[in-house]
């Protein structure tokens, strides 16, 4: 039973179909017995990324949207083929935490993935699975989760899993990705990169600008059928110094307020002890 087990995890596992964001969906229903008919697409999808520090530690919130349509190829063209079930996998970074996942907003059960780990070019990353259900022709996939930041090799480091390939064919040849950053902390030679490998990095442009005192970076990166793709996004940074070793406001405030009072007994014994000469003199 258990060779059998295996056997039909190799299965699902060649039958992944797509990746987004690093989560490959696979059809297993027998109302669909023709895979090599579907295609996925996303002309677009959205990642919003906050940066802030918790506790000293910095963390990395990621809320993405996904818009996925389920197209039928035959030979005359492409139409709208809903699917009943469409299980995922989902590559998670070290520390992940408060995941949730939705379809049209209804949220959905997720469970760690034990049989594969996802290689990534800043180490390999375990996964989560999930089963999207019902699926319709069109639907709007989110996912919400967050971790701490890696430091690696002395910088801040955090990697977007950006696998479009599967989502790209004649009948959706094109896709961008909408990066929004938001900087809750003070970043100083921040550089955005594309890579496929643990060695090639690209540098890549990004626009900033300030929201009060949030900056605020945005980037894209464009997709086409049949062409190189530019890999994953991984944005570096560092913090000052300064920054790194300040001391939280609630703890100064008492500090201040104990030496303001501390100032002020000390005021007063000095004026005492000088009335006091005066007295006696």
């Amino acid at each position: 039973m258990k060779k059998k087990a295996h056997l039909t995890l190799a299965f699902i596992l060649i039958l992944l179909v797509s990746v987004l964001a690093g989560m490959w969906p696979v059809n297993l229903v027998a109302a669909n017995p023709d895979l090599s008919n579907l295609v996925l697409a996303m002309p677009e999808e959205y990642i919003n990324y906050t940066i802030i520090r918790v506790n000293g530690t910095l963390w990395a919130k990621i809320d993405g949207t996904y818009p996925i349509y389920l197209l039928s190829v035959s030979k005359g063209g492409s139409q709208c083929a809903p699917v009943d079930e469409l299980p995922m996998v989902y590559p998670i970074p070290p520390g992940t935490t408060n995941i949730h996942i939705k379809m049209n907003e209804t949220e959905l059960d997720w469970s760690n993935y034990p049989y594969e780990t996802h290689h990534t070019a800043i180490g390999d990353w375990s996964m989560i699975y999930c089963v999207v259900s019902p699926v319709s022709d069109f639907f709007v996939l989110k996912i919400h989760y967050e971790h701490p930041v890696q430091v690696i090799n002395g910088s801040y480091v955090f990697l977007y899993d950006l696998n479009i390939r599967e989502y790209l064919s004649p009948w959706s040849p094109n896709s961008t990705a909408y990066f929004t950053i938001r900087m809750e902390i003070t970043a100083l030679d921040l550089k955005a990169y594309t890579t496929k490998t643990d060695s090639i990095w690209n540098s890549i442009d990004y626009t900033t600008r300030q929201d009060g005192a949030t900056e605020v970076i945005t980037l894209h990166i464009y997709s086409e059928y049949s062409k190189p793709l530019l890999g994953d996004l991984a944005i570096t940074f560092s913090v000052a110094e300064s920054e790194t070793t300040a001391v939280p406001s609630w703890v100064l405030i008492p500090v201040l307020l104990i030496v303001a009072l501390l100032a002020v007994v000390v005021y007063r014994r000095r004026k005492r002890r000088k009335i006091n000469f005066h007295l006696q003199t």
